[in-house]
This record gives C-alpha cells, structure tokens and sequence, in this order.
C-alpha cells in the first residue's frame, strides 16, 4: 500500500494474484513495467520501518482488515481500508456506531443541536461517529465523550487538523478512539477529506446530518452512506438559512427527518440499549429511508464514463480535459470528485488528472 501507484483495488488483485504480501512485492516491478512504467521501485523497508516507529511513539496500534477488532460493517465497502491505524481504545469499533456531522461555520442553534443528540445517543448506547472538524463535529465529539467517540482524520492518526482541536483531540484519544487509513505524519490534504468520509459513514448503521449547505463535506458522506446502503437522517433548518439547505435536500429526497434522539431511536431500536433518562416512545410506523440515490442518474453515469474514456496513467491537465469534454465545468467538477471517491481516478500536483491504477 506504500509503494507507488498501489491502491486498495491493486492491493487486493495483486495478493489475489500472488497470493503473499511478499510474492506481491516480488512481482511488482514487472506488474508496473507491463503497465508501461519503467524503472518502477516498491516502496523502500526503511520508509515503512521509519511509519513504524513513528506509530510506536504516537502509542498507535495498526489494525488489519481480517483481523479482529477491525470494525465489521467497514468490511461490507468495496473500498474498505486495508489497514488502520487507531489511538485510544479500540473495543469501541465492537459497538453499536452512529455518525453525526454537519457544518464547519455552524450556527449556535446547529451546535446545541449536535450536542444534545450526540448525549442522548451515547446515553442510548451508541459511540457517536464524527471527522474532528470545527462546528459540528466538534460538538458532537465533546458531548459524546463520557459515552465513547470516535475520530476519523483525513491525515495521519498522529496529525491534528486544525490544530485549535488538539485538546479534545487529546481527550478522545484518552477515553474515545482516533483512526486513520492514511500514514503516520501525512498533512492532510483536499482531496484526503472525501476518502475520510467514507469511513464515517461505513462505520455506522446511520448518518444524521445536522446543518449543511448545499454543496458540502457532509453532503458527500451523506451520498457515501446512502451507496453503501445506510440510513441517512438529517435535522431540518429555516429555508434562507444556507447552512441548513443541504439537510432539507436530504429530507425532500426521503431521508428522515430528525427533530430528537427520539426520531433517531426509532429508525434503529434494535441496536439501542436505552439508559435511564433517554428519551424514548412507541415506535411509530418504518419511516421513509433513503436508501437509494436521487432519480436521474443516467446522464451522471455517462458523463462518468467519458471522462474515465478520456483519462489513462498519463496525467492530463483538468482544463484540458473540460474543453475535451465540451461540458460545463459546474458539471464537469461534481463527477470528478465522485470518480475521486471512488477510486477511479487520482488528482496529480498542478491540477492534473490521471487514471487510478
């Protein structure tokens, strides 16, 4: 995985192919030459033995997919990170999950909100999920602590972003959990953001969006949850509010609406394991889930694969590549961060484009 050009889905042919970690790595060079790569090297022992012992001092702890505690429902993406590498307390992955996110610029009715849902669901029985961004996530992160939350970063388990949650960054990796799939002491970047997303939502058996605009982090995992066949709830929001535009798409769209811990309970009461003072009702009828994507996803799909029929290894200008296209840019960025997502594709330094291995 650290070697050059090698992702999860080349990762997994590579051992289906070779069967061993080693034979893989044997075989590499000759794979990459075959792709038209010359002079291609495998990742140097001294870079991984260097990751090690960076772990080592940051008191992280790998976990390998196949291998317990490596959380289950990860196991169900396609995308599934091979390796993670996790500070703080790792049986928290065996239990029940839940992701809460929302808005970094969030309002202070949207935070009261997070904390207030992020407690009672943790007094329900449920860690609280979240990306350890400011606004909401951050709110959700603290309020959950006393009950267990996790931490999905964007960079390296070791790195803080932004660096004003190094506290509570501390604290969740005290009595919560802090995971990455990415190396230790990686910056994160643009593009790591919507790979984390992914594990938020492919941790829990739902996502509650709490106050997003329109075009959004959170609509991405929102999106992520819904292709890998999650609940997606979220908290409705005035309608000229923009930070609550993206909540009230969802909700148009058939995600449930979320008032309290109350709407949220209902959707999965056979995970919660309700504590003393959570709030709880009859069960009222199955709401309505989002479980499929929006309607109209014919022209998404074509343009997706014109821009995959126009890409190859060789990195391509992404200017370039919309003149080729002869298709609105508006259009054109949205399928690229979904072809980005999902492996397809791979962004380049200088704004190139390239064709995932």
């Amino acid at each position: 995985m650290r070697s050059r050009r090698v992702g999860i889905s080349t990762y997994r042919r590579l051992l289906d192919e070779h069967g061993s970690a080693i034979n893989a790595l044997n075989a590499l060079p000759e794979v990459a030459q075959a792709a038209g790569i010359s002079n291609y090297l495998i990742c140097p022992e001294g870079v991984v033995q260097a990751e090690l012992n960076a772990a080592r001092t940051a008191g992280a702890r790998l976990l390998v997919q196949g291998q317990a505690p490596y959380p289950d429902l990860l196991n169900d993406l396609d995308d599934a990170p091979p390796f993670l590498w996790v500070i703080g307390d790792p049986s928290l992955l065996t239990r029940p999950m839940i992701s809460l996110v929302g808005a970094r610029n969030a309002s202070s009715l949207g935070l009261r909100m997070a904390r207030t849902l992020a407690a009672e669901l943790g007094e329900a029985g449920f860690v609280v999920v979240s990306g350890l961004a400011r606004g909401i996530d951050a709110a959700a992160h603290s309020a959950a602590l006393a009950h267990g939350t996790i931490a999905v970063q964007a960079g390296g388990v070791d790195i803080i972003y932004p660096s004003e949650n190094a506290e509570l960054a501390e604290q969740i990796a005290a009595q919560g959990l802090r995971l990455s799939e990415q190396p230790m002491g990686l910056q994160p970047m643009a593009r790591h953001f919507p790979r984390r997303n992914r594990i938020i939502s492919g941790l829990s058996r739902a996502t509650v969006v709490v106050e997003a605009a329109a075009r959004s982090g959170s609509l991405i995992t929102a999106r992520d949850a819904l292709d890998q066949g999650r609940d997606v709830l979220a908290v409705p929001g005035h309608p000229m509010d923009a930070r609550a535009a993206g909540c009230n798409m969802l909700i148009r769209d058939g995600a449930v609406l979320v008032r309290s811990a109350v709407d949220v309970l209902e959707v999965l009461p056979e995970l919660a394991t309700p504590g003393p003072e959570t709030p709880r009702r009859k069960p009222a009828p199955p709401p309505l889930r989002a479980k499929t994507p929006p309607p109209n996803r014919g022209p998404v799909a074509k343009l997706h694969a014109q821009i995959l029929a126009r890409l190859g290894p060789a990195p391509v200008a992404e200017d370039q590549l919309i003149r080729d296209l002869q298709v609105p840019s508006s259009d054109v960025a949205p399928a690229l961060l979904d072809l980005e997502m999902e492996g397809e594709i791979q962004r380049q330094p200088g704004g190139l484009l390239s064709r995932s291995a």
